[in-house]
This record gives structure tokens, C-alpha cells and sequence, in this order.
């Protein structure tokens, strides 16, 4: 294994600062959680919290069936307690609605916001994107932070779809680890480039998406952990 192993907080750690640098998100415009194993409980990054700086400080430990502070293992809670990022709705409403689902990554990536802005959707071209994403659904535009938007990315994530745009806001993907996430955000955010490259060179009604042939191969389950 060849990821950051360990504690589920030094992963979405390690995730926060890679997506910075990647350009993925800016400073404290995104946010990460993973289901805590053996508990109804997810660590969500804190509030402002800055993603290229996270420490197992940075999270908090949330239940996920009511939204309340948790205590895990009689353990009591890390100090100091932090409060969870405004987005808690979201991350909570995908992990009621999706028992598969283990690590939820919501960042603001450019390329991927530009084209909804401008009407586009992202299209699937190699075969690495197919595997990873499989499809990518838009949310229609709901005030950020609050239970509307949370129910209708939720809804729209029942289906199994793990890639989805919130319009005018940013993007969420899920997966069964975070690693999975990971490489997920990074694979949406590359998809978006190559079809805004396309539209740029006003070649985007020429742009061959993934053969159906492969796509037919992947009607199978979903990548795990991969």
C-alpha cells in the first residue's frame, strides 16, 4: 500500500494538502469527511479549515444519524472540540442515504465550475475517467450550506452515481475509502480540462467520448479501493 495509512484524519490530511496544490480548492473552500469504522459517526473537517493545514485537530467527530457531537469508544472527544464545517448537512444526507459510501470529498475545482457556468457538461474521453467516474451528474443550484442542497445532492447520489457538480457552487465525489475519493476529485477535475481544451480550440462537437464497447465492460460494480 502505497497511501497514507492509519488514522482516517492524517488521510483526508494528506488529501486537503494535494488538493491545494493541485488547485482543486482554495484555502478553506472545501471540505472532507470519512465514516468512522464501527460507529453511526464521520470526521468532517472543522470550520474554516484551511485544507492544506489539517491536523487531527482540524476534525470533528459527528454523529451521523442526528448531527450531534459523538463520542467514540468512551474515548470522549479530541481536544480541543471544534465545530463542523457548514456543510455538515451535505456530508451527513449522503451518508444516510448511501450505507457504501465511506469518505466524502467536496472541493470548488476551477475547470469543472467554469464549464457549468457556461453550460457544458464534463465529458467522460479516456478510459481512466470512465473507470473512476463513470458519470458525472449536475445539482441543480441550491443556497450552499443548507438542508435543500443536502437532500437533492443526496437524492441525485441514490442512483450510485459517487461524481456530481453543484451548479455555481463546486463539485462532490464519494467513494468506499478515501483513497478512492482522491483519485476520484483529481480524475473529475482532469475530464474537465480536456473538455474545456476541446471547447477552446472549438472542437468540442468533435470530441469522441469513451467507446460504448468499454463503458459496457464497466456495467459491472464500481471500483473498490483501488
Amino acid at each position: 500500500m502505497n497511501y497514507v495509512s492509519g488514522d482516517l484524519r492524517d488521510q483526508l490530511a494528506h488529501v486537503g494538502y494535494d488538493v491545494v496544490q493541485a488547485g482543486l480548492v482554495c484555502g478553506s473552500g472545501g471540505n472532507l469527511s470519512a465514516r468512522i469504522p464501527d460507529e453511526d459517526a464521520c470526521w468532517v473537517t472543522a470550520s474554516g479549515a484551511w485544507l492544506e493545514r489539517l491536523s487531527r485537530n482540524s476534525f470533528a467527530a459527528i454523529r451521523i444519524f442526528d448531527g450531534a457531537p459523538a463520542s467514540l469508544g468512551g474515548g470522549g472527544l479530541p481536544e480541543p472540540r471544534v465545530e463542523p464545517t457548514s456543510e455538515i448537512a451535505l456530508h451527513l444526507a449522503i451518508y444516510r442515504t448511501r450505507p457504501d459510501v465511506k469518505a466524502i470529498v467536496h472541493l470548488h475545482p476551477q475547470t469543472a465550475l467554469l464549464l457549468d457556468a457556461l453550460g457544458e457538461h464534463i465529458r467522460i474521453v479516456t478510459t481512466d475517467h470512465a473507470y473512476y467516474l463513470r458519470r458525472v451528474s449536475t445539482v441543480p443550484f441550491r443556497m450552499p450550506g443548507g438542508t435543500e442542497v443536502a437532500a437533492l445532492t443526496a437524492a441525485m447520489a441514490a442512483d450510485g452515481t459517487n461524481c456530481l457538480v453543484l451548479s455555481q457552487h463546486g463539485c462532490v465525489v464519494l467513494a468506499d475509502s478515501v483513497e478512492l475519493a482522491h483519485k476520484r476529485a483529481r480524475n473529475l477535475e482532469e475530464a474537465a480540462q480536456l473538455t474545456y481544451r476541446a471547447l477552446t480550440l472549438g472542437r468540442l462537437d468533435n470530441l469522441r467520448e469513451v467507446p460504448e464497447q468499454f463503458l459496457d465492460r464497466l456495467a459491472g460494480p464500481e471500483p473498490v479501493s483501488v
